[in-house]
């Protein structure tokens, strides 16, 4: 394996890493969760299963709605985007570990709103290494890809068709089950409007200063 490729894989594995820790603050900032976490925290609050787990879960069911988009299942495809979930959920799991062991329990707006900030960068910064890369991407990103190439939209129009598709069943989750809004609330709002701005201003920076990102 060259250096580059070990460069990139080590981008894309801690990309992965910052998005799962950007998540874990947002659950303890107990403000709302990011639109792509939505389905996978409301079925936790549901179950009790812890939020890793259900993610690989999840991604099950968008390599499935991927399958019914394309009516075509690569099995070599398939395997590595959830061989990445499963990576994606381990993380999630023992980040959000370490966040409740660590760090002060949120006791206060002033503490819940700094760890949901917090998370906005981190996912932000995530995001920004492990889509750079060139890798394949979790099932939720390739879902993205696949309804913007087949059913003729930009990415970004996609990106909000996928997200509020998973909000609208986190919802319904919490009002069904929990008789509330379960993972949805402010945090929601504000990360779907400003994790995007972030990524693209990190991306500029990136830009502007030459950093090696690849």
């Amino acid at each position: 394996m060259n250096k580059n490729i070990m460069r990139r894989s080590l981008i894309y594995v801690v990309g992965v890493f910052f998005m799962s820790l950007g998540i874990s603050f947002s659950i303890y900032a107990d403000l709302g969760v990011s639109p792509v976490s939505s389905l996978s925290y409301a079925v936790t609050l549901v179950t009790g299963i812890s939020v890793g787990t259900i993610t690989v879960f999840t991604h099950f069911f968008y390599i499935g709605v991927q399958v019914l988009i394309t009516r075509v299942l690569d099995i070599k495809d398939a395997a590595i985007q959830l061989a990445i979930a499963f990576l994606f959920g381990f993380f999630i799991d023992a980040s959000l570990f370490l966040v409740q062991l660590v760090l002060p329990a949120p006791t206060n707006l002033a503490i819940q709103w700094l760890y949901l900030i917090i998370s906005l960068f981190l996912i932000a910064m995530g995001l920004t290494g492990y889509t750079n890369v060139n890798f394949t991407l979790m099932p939720y990103d390739e879902l993205t890809n696949v309804i913007s190439k087949h059913v003729h939209m930009t990415y970004g129009h996609a990106r909000i068709v996928g997200d509020v598709s998973n909000v609208l069943l986190a919802l319904a989750i919490g009002f069904i089950f929990l008789g509330s809004l379960g993972s949805i609330g402010i945090g929601t709002v504000v990360a779907a409007v400003s994790v995007g701005r972030i990524s693209n201003w990190l991306m500029k920076l990136i830009k502007k200063y030459n950093l090696p990102l690849i």
